[in-house]
């Protein structure tokens, strides 16, 4: 194999693909890209088992082959490298030759036939989707996924096609996460739901973009699959059976409140500086026109907000968990929000005024 690359384009395709491969693995090779150079391209895969990313870029192959080489120490050279040089690439027998024309370096290899190889992603049900759309879904709901938790069905987000509607929903179980697309999601099956895990999601939120570029959603039994120019992500799934998520969702009630969402956050984060640093507990008291944010901590210490605000919420007194009100506050867009509470034993429903295509549900705490 021997094939040359400006160093921008060679940087590229490796910088997408190494969030993938683990700093800690059980298999030596997993720490390896699988580089394959043939029909004028560089195909460069990375893998931990769970989650596979290809990433292909145009390269002058001058001969084809394929081989494995350490990721990190690939990625760390040619960043080191200076800007626009012409990096040459040569495999000699179990080493690979990196040249420039004043930096030579060798690297060990492995050979590219151990190089594990995800379960085909087969029977997949295509959908077409906006890049933007996407991204915008996941990062709505991400936030709320659990991380190894027991219940392994939450480390996850879960994806369910209804008709022409596309969902994401996460849970850790103490808040959730709601999104719906907004535009008709066309092709596949009429219904479909499947729990993509962490990782994947976390990658996809990394690798997407905002934009109206038509990207590649397929969906199968045991693989989802997302395709854009240049790149291919293939994650397996979580086979578990996600919680019945519609009924952790609060009814509709009166106890409405309007509220500035820059003002709110930041009031928040203010008052948190005093939280108790092991549950991070904050009290919302609400009375006629306002609502006063309370902090406590154990070192007696505290913190009151106060801000105006119009709602027809009689007096009341809840607490709430301030970093899961400021992740849902964080993923929410518009200038105002609205919250929706019944007691100070229910869950408070958070929502953009006038639409419920994003619902973020966080649970009271006891202070």
């Amino acid at each position: 194999m021997k094939f040359t690359m400006q160093r921008e384009a060679l940087l590229q395709p490796l910088s997408q693909v190494v969030g993938v491969v683990e700093r800690r693995q059980t298999l030596p090779i997993l720490a390896n890209f699988l580089l394959q150079a043939e029909d004028g391209n560089l195909s460069c895969t990375g893998t931990d088992m769970e989650v596979e990313l290809r990433s292909t870029h145009t390269a002058n192959v001058q001969q084809p082959g394929r081989i494995t080489v350490p990721a990190r120490k690939l990625v760390d050279i040619c960043r080191a490298l200076p800007d626009g040089c012409e990096i040459v690439l040569e495999q000699q027998d179990s080493q690979l030759l990196i040249n420039t024309k004043n930096s030579h370096f060798t690297l060990s290899t492995l050979p590219a036939d151990e190089f594990p190889d995800l379960e085909q992603a087969e029977n997949l049900q295509h959908y077409q989707i906006k890049e933007g759309d996407l991204h915008q879904l996941l990062e709505r709901t991400a936030f709320a996924m659990a991380n190894q938790d027991v219940r392994y069905y939450l480390n996850g987000l879960l994806l369910e096609k209804k008709g022409s509607l596309l969902r994401a929903v996460a849970t850790d179980g103490h808040r959730l996460a709601l999104a719906d697309l907004n535009e008709d999601v066309t092709g596949g099956q009429e219904e479909q739901q499947v729990i993509v895990p962490r990782k994947g999601i976390l990658e996809l939120l990394r690798l997407l973009e905002a934009g109206d570029d038509e990207i590649s959603l397929g969906i199968g039994s045991n693989h989802i699959q997302v395709a854009k120019s240049g790149l291919t992500l293939t994650s397996k799934l979580i086979d578990g059976r996600f919680p019945e998520y519609e009924a952790v969702i609060p009814p509709a009630n009166d106890n409405e409140i309007i509220i500035n969402r820059g003002r709110f956050r930041t009031a928040l984060q203010r008052a948190a500086i005093l939280s108790n640093e092991k549950f991070r507990g904050v009290r919302l008291e609400f009375s006629p026109d306002a609502v006063k944010i309370i902090a406590h901590n154990p070192q007696q210490e505290e913190a009151v907000e106060e801000l105006d605000v119009q709602h027809s919420v009689p007096t009341l007194s809840i607490g709430f968990n301030v970093t899961y009100l400021l992740e849902a506050l964080g993923a929410l867009s518009t200038e105002d929000v609205q919250l929706k509470l019944r007691d100070a034993n229910s869950s408070c429903l958070i929502v953009e005024p006038g639409s419920e295509r994003t619902r973020h549900v966080v649970m009271p705490l006891k202070l």
